[in-house]
Parts: structure tokens; C-alpha cells; sequence
């Protein structure tokens, strides 16, 4: 292959590119069915400043002086299980009569609310290892469940208060995703005593329960204390091996050790050996994002594109948990493609929660599988817009529950489901769709309507936060692929532009610091020399641009199909 060498002399710096003049090696794009059905410009449109949005909710939801009906959402918890220390809860929903300081011990709360709400505080530059004089990521090492001898993170500090949550330790995502949480949060927060040394028993238990499985995931749960597959009621959740899969590579690129990068392998195959869809709740689309890490960077050649066909189809087995997916409809007046949860449910249930995790895989999945760019950047631009309306200041009063208690919630609390049609025979929503409403509407003593408005849900809101950013266009976003990437390696910033218009658009790229050169990935070509502020770049009709800032002065190269920049690699090469 030929290539041109421009060199500039830029005292003292001589800094040569490498460019291929030939061949830019334009990365082909690959669509995921579903999302190619979904509008390109959904309407009614509004973009929330997400950012914004979770940061409020935690100045809200961490104050202990807060006052007012059903205030403060937040208690300390001095039980002592797990460890001897003060550790916190915070309310499921407003007003969950099953909770509180006075409650069960004050016990029950629950670890897919609590670190969920770190981890989004952490993703919009709040520190919770000291706010307030309390050391919030330290205090919540309490859900390492070791006094029941299982030896991971559960979502509460003690099976005995697990039942009033409705059996939540049987029910096995809900044993896996706290344990992706707690790996998460001690990433964006780490040095925090203890913590290193409860992530390695954590990754050696996942790795002794896949050797037990042996590829075989068809379970309701995982007694990782006797190390054994149970079956009940509750469909089976073969997708767990994804959740596994994740946390082991996360444990790989945090210790070195080898044996966990096997685990991953391990794990993924185990998943990819499913025959069709066993999407149960979020851990699916993790299976896709560590498919394409395993993929760019360790050798796996796994096609991993059936996963994200299960993940946004959803599950049509009769046996799993029929209708989970993505929902690809527009409900009344209003566009809700893009939101999680169920498609068959009620005729149509989506959950805020669920649609937040969505993203935190598939947006950073996209730097390692760039022909995913365009057709991610679309789903996120119908996924954002429509998850607005579980917010009760953002959707009509005549389509929510609660709108004379929606001042509770300051608008950064929001409802956690959204239906089609409202079935509960009320003849205020007939015809009216759709109908915002919480999953448990009768845990309020005497006023079984206020826990409709879930922290539950909200607490997941910075990962949107940290992603989305607007940018002079309407409706073309600025995604950030490095924000939920945890655990990585060394990379440069990576931020994804959808165009959802036919035509091509001039989009003003905001950028303060030293001069960096914009490389766009997808076109294999650099957009940009030295640039120190804001530029204008064009990103072509319902097409992408996935662009990394690249410190000016380095060298880019090609070698072994990758583009390499330094010591960094920029694109992996393998598509």
C-alpha cells in the first residue's frame, strides 16, 4: 500500500501523519433490524440536559436535612451486616412504605438503587468518597453479602430482608447486575479500602460458578454458596453469562490476571451458544459489548451480531420472559421507539431504568465495533428522546398518574413505566396513550399512588448524563464512547455523531485544550489539524462520524490494520 507523508515543520515540533492516499479504509456499516424501522427524526422531539438532570437528583436524593411528605429519601442504616460499619439506604420509591430508618431494621434497601445512584453520580464528576463528610462508596461495601457465605454483591445486605422485596435473591439478575455496579462504581472511584479485595472474591466466584455451568446457563438463579444451578417458577436467565462475561473482563483489565480473560471467553460462548433469545431484564446487551472488546483486543472471533438481534427483538420463547425487548412503536401522539422493557406486556410496558442500562454497553461497544455507529447513534437518538416522558414535568398531565404530586419529585424523579393503554379501567385515561405509572403501585400505606415515582429508575439517569451531549444541530448528539467504558485501557477521548437527516450537516465541534487533530474513524480519514476551539465539521445524511481527539503531534500510523496514534490505538481494525 502507498501512503502520502505530508510533514509540517512546527517549531520545535516536526510531526508527520501517515495517511493512506489510496484507501481510507472506510469502516462498512451494519444494521440492526429493528432500529432501522425506528424514525429517523422521532417526534414530538425534546432533549433533556441529562447531565443536569443527574446531578440534581443527587443533591435531592442525598440530603439528610431534606423535609416534607415523605423526606428525607435517604436513612443510615447501623444493622452492621457484612460489616461492622454505618452503611445507608435510600428509598426504592417515594413513600415505599416496606422502608425507612424505622422499617425492618432499617435494613431493606436495595443495591441496584444505592449504586446505581453512585455510579451516576461518579459519571457526572460527583464525588461520593467524601460529600457531606460521608464516604458513600466505603459505606456501601455492606451488600458484599460473606455472613450467608455467598460471597458476591446482592442487591440487599441480608437474604432476610430479601423477601420483602419480593424474592429478589432468587431471582438471578438481580444477583449478577449489583456486582456489575459495584465494579463500576469502584472504577470511577478507586483506592477505596477493601475494595480491590472484594472485587477478586467477587470474579473468583463468577469464575467457579461458569466452571460449574459448563456452558449450560438454563436457570432461574445461582446458589453460589453450594455452587449450584437452581430452577423455580421464575423463566431462566441464560443471559446471566453475559453479566458474568462482563465483570470478568472487567476483573482481566483491572488485575492482569489471565485466568479471568478465559472466564470472558468462557462466558461469551456459553451465551452465544443459545439457540434464540433469553433476554430477561439488562444483562444481554453486555454479552455484545464484551463479544467486541474480546474481538478488537484478544483474539475472539465471535459473531456476536445474533446478540443484539436478541437484545432489541426481544424474546419470543415461550418459556423465557416472552416480549422482552426493545419497543418499536409510536403510542398515541408520542414516538417511544427505543425504550426498553416489554413488547407484549399489557401491550407495550417500558421501564426508565432498563432504558438507561441500555446504553451503558452498547455506546462504548461502538469504538471497538465501529460498523455499529450509525445504527447505535440512531437508537439513542429515539431512546433519549422518548425517555423523557417518564418524567412528570415532560409529559401531559392527562397521561400520568400523579400530576397534582408530581412537585415531590422536582422533575428528577421520574415514573418508572410507561404503558400503551392504562389498564386499570380508569375512565380518565380512556383512549389516552401513553400512560406514565410506577411498577408498584401499592407499596404506600393509605396512598397506594405516590410510589409510582421511582429513585429506583432515576438513579440511573447519569449514564445518560455522562453519554449525551447536544450539539448546534437539533436531534444530532454528541455521544461519549469512553464515559461507560470502564476499566479500559489507555484511549483517546471518542465521541459519536449521528446525522438523522438526509442531507449532510455542518455540525460545530466543541473542543477547549491543547491542539488536537479529529480523526474520524468510520471514514479512516483526520477532519481536523490543530484544533484549539470550536470547528465545524460535516457528518453526511443519516450517516456518522465517530471521532477521536488526538493529541497534535503524534504520529498515526497503520500497522496490522489497526490505526495507532503513539502507543494508543485508535481503531482496532477488526471490523
Amino acid at each position: 500500500m502507498k501512503h502520502s507523508i505530508i510533514i509540517r515543520f512546527l517549531f520545535p515540533v516536526l510531526t508527520i501523519w501517515l495517511v493512506s492516499c489510496q484507501q481510507h479504509h472506510e469502516v462498512h456499516q451494519v444494521h440492526i433490524d429493528r432500529v432501522l424501522d425506528m424514525p429517523d427524526t422521532p417526534e414530538p422531539y425534546k432533549m433533556l440536559n441529562w447531565g443536569e438532570l443527574a446531578r440534581h437528583f443527587d443533591q435531592y436524593v442525598f440530603n439528610h436535612d431534606a423535609r416534607g411528605d415523605h423526606m428525607p429519601f435517604i436513612w443510615l442504616d447501623d444493622s452492621g451486616r457484612n460489616f461492622d460499619q454505618q452503611t445507608f439506604g435510600l428509598f426504592t420509591a417515594i413513600g415505599d412504605v416496606r422502608q425507612g430508618p424505622g422499617t425492618h431494621g432499617g435494613e431493606f434497601h436495595e443495591a441496584i438503587n444505592t449504586l446505581g445512584a453512585l455510579m451516576s453520580a461518579g459519571l457526572v464528576g460527583i464525588d461520593k468518597r467524601d460529600q457531606d463528610g460521608f464516604n458513600y462508596v466505603l459505606m456501601a461495601q455492606n451488600y458484599f453479602n460473606s455472613d450467608n457465605g455467598w460471597n458476591i454483591v446482592m442487591n440487599n445486605t441480608s437474604e432476610r430482608v430479601g423477601h420483602l422485596g419480593g424474592g429478589y435473591a432468587r431471582d438471578w439478575w438481580y444477583d449478577i447486575f449489583p456486582n456489575m455496579l459495584f465494579y463500576a462504581v469502584n472504577d470511577l472511584f478507586p483506592g477505596v479500602e477493601r475494595a480491590d479485595s472484594i472485587m477478586r472474591i467477587v470474579a473468583d466466584q463468577f469464575m467457579q460458578a461458569d466452571s460449574v455451568l459448563n456452558g449450560n446457563y438454563h436457570y432461574s438463579f445461582f446458589d453460589y454458596s453450594e455452587m449450584e444451578g437452581r430452577r423455580s417458577h421464575i423463566p431462566f436467565q441464560e443471559d446471566a453469562a453475559a453479566g458474568h462475561a462482563w465483570v470478568l473482563l472487567s476483573a482481566y483489565n483491572h488485575f492482569g490476571d489471565e485466568r479471568y480473560l478465559e472466564g470472558a471467553h468462557s462466558a461469551v460462548q456459553a451465551l452465544l451458544a443459545q439457540d434464540e433469545s433469553r433476554f430477561y431484564e439488562v444483562l444481554m446487551p453486555f454479552g455484545a459489548y464484551v463479544a467486541s472488546h474480546l474481538n478488537a483486543l484478544h483474539g475472539g472471533e465471535y459473531d456476536f451480531h445474533r446478540i443484539l438481534d436478541w437484545t432489541f427483538d426481544g424474546t419470543h420463547a415461550e418459556d423465557g420472559r416472552y416480549g422482552w425487548g426493545i419497543i418499536n412503536e409510536r403510542w398515541g401522539s408520542y414516538d417511544v421507539h427505543g425504550l426498553q422493557g416489554s413488547w407484549a406486556h399489557d401491550g407495550g410496558y417500558a421501564f426508565l431504568m432498563n432504558t438507561f442500562d441500555m446504553a451503558w454497553p452498547l455506546v462504548p461497544m461502538v469504538r471497538y465495533a465501529p460498523r455499529y455507529a450509525e445504527t447505535i447513534g440512531k437508537w439513542m437518538l429515539n431512546a433519549a428522546n422518548a425517555a423523557r416522558l417518564f418524567y412528570p414535568n415532560e409529559i401531559p398531565d392527562d397521561h400520568q398518574y400523579l400530576p397534582h404530586k408530581k412537585n415531590l419529585t422536582r422533575n428528577v424523579i421520574g415514573y418508572e413505566g410507561l404503558k400503551k393503554t392504562d389498564l386499570f379501567g380508569e375512565e380518565r385515561f380512556e383512549n389516552v396513550s401513553p400512560v406514565a405509572l410506577g411498577d408498584g403501585p401499592l407499596w404506600v400505606e393509605g396512598n397506594p399512588d405516590v410510589s409510582m415515582f421511582s429513585l429506583y429508575g432515576s438513579a440511573h439517569a447519569g449514564i445518560f448524563g455522562a453519554i449525551i451531549e447536544k450539539t448546534n444541530v437539533e436531534k444530532i448528539l454528541r455521544l461519549n464512547c469512553l464515559a461507560t467504558d470502564f476499566f479500559r485501557g489507555d484511549a483517546y477521548p471518542t465521541y459519536l455523531l449521528y446525522n438523522p437527516y438526509g442531507e449532510e450537516q455542518q455540525v460545530d465541534y466543541v473542543y477547549q485544550g491543547e491542539p488536537v487533530v479529529l480523526y474520524d474513524i468510520i471514514s479512516g480519514r483526520i477532519l481536523a489539524e490543530e484544533v484549539s476551539g470550536t470547528t465545524t465539521i460535516t457528518v453526511p445524511g443519516t450517516g456518522a462520524r465517530l471521532i477521536t481527539e488526538i493529541p497534535h503531534g503524534i504520529a498515526i500510523q497503520r500497522k496490522d490494520g489497526m490505526v495507532i496514534a503513539g502507543d494508543v490505538v485508535v481503531h482496532y481494525g477488526r471490523q
